[in-house]
């Protein structure tokens, strides 16, 4: 009878104990709201400074063959992809995207408020990707995926928002577009973010995450 009733009791303990792990690994710290808000700050900048280039790249392409522009729009999908690969914790990736949108309305663009409603989407987009994977792979294929997911939600939102939505334009025109918005997600904010990450941690700027640990480990 004893040996029978101990080994759910044990099973019991492990299970809790994982549990315990899990909840431990997932919990935010003060140092991930902080390093959060640093980078949406940081990456703010970067939008703001890519609304110029890359609204100019944008009309460009898209003068070329309609709907190519969206190959122009990753660098403004980079924050939930950095966000997710360097804190790792559900609604990184929403955070950072969401204050980065912030901070580049409130310098100052052309689309307003819209830019805000369009981080909310792409945070979402990244995260869901992130989420999938239970927040415990950040390889480089994650990190082009979650870029991709940015983009879909990019071009879900586009498709019914504002005075002129792309669902009342050509079915050619919105698979070019979503064609090219996941190409630039995965390579300019998949990509790019996961090397601007490891950059990052070589400096030793990560080293409270386990994104700084792997890039000691690797060395």
């Amino acid at each position: 009878m004893h040996a029978s009733t101990s080994a759910p009791t044990g099973s019991a303990s492990a299970t809790a104990a994982g549990a315990s792990a899990i909840s431990h690994r997932l919990r935010w710290r003060v140092v991930d709201i902080v390093v959060a808000a640093v980078l949406g700050v940081a990456l703010g900048l970067v939008f703001w400074a890519w609304n110029t280039v890359g609204g100019t790249w944008f009309v460009a392409m898209d003068g070329l063959t309609p709907g190519l522009g969206g190959i122009a729009v990753g660098i403004w999908l980079i924050g939930g992809v950095i966000g997710g690969l360097v804190i790792r914790k559900p609604g990184a990736a929403l955070l950072v995207e969401v204050i980065a949108a912030l901070i580049s309305m409130l310098i100052g663009n052309v689309w307003g408020v819209s830019t805000l409603f369009s981080g909310i989407v792409q945070g979402l987009g990244a995260e869901v990707i992130f989420a999938l994977f239970l927040y415990r792979r950040f390889t480089l294929p994650v990190a082009m995926l979650a870029g991709v997911g940015a983009a879909v939600g990019a071009w879900v939102f586009e498709l019914f928002y504002g005075s002129s939505p792309n669902i009342l334009k050509t079915i050619e025109f919105n698979v070019i577009y979503l064609v090219s918005l996941a190409v630039s997600g995965a390579l300019l904010a998949g990509l790019v973010g996961w090397l601007a990450v490891r950059a990052l941690a070589a400096t030793g700027a990560l080293n409270r995450f386990a994104a700084g640990r792997e890039a000691r480990r690797e060395v």
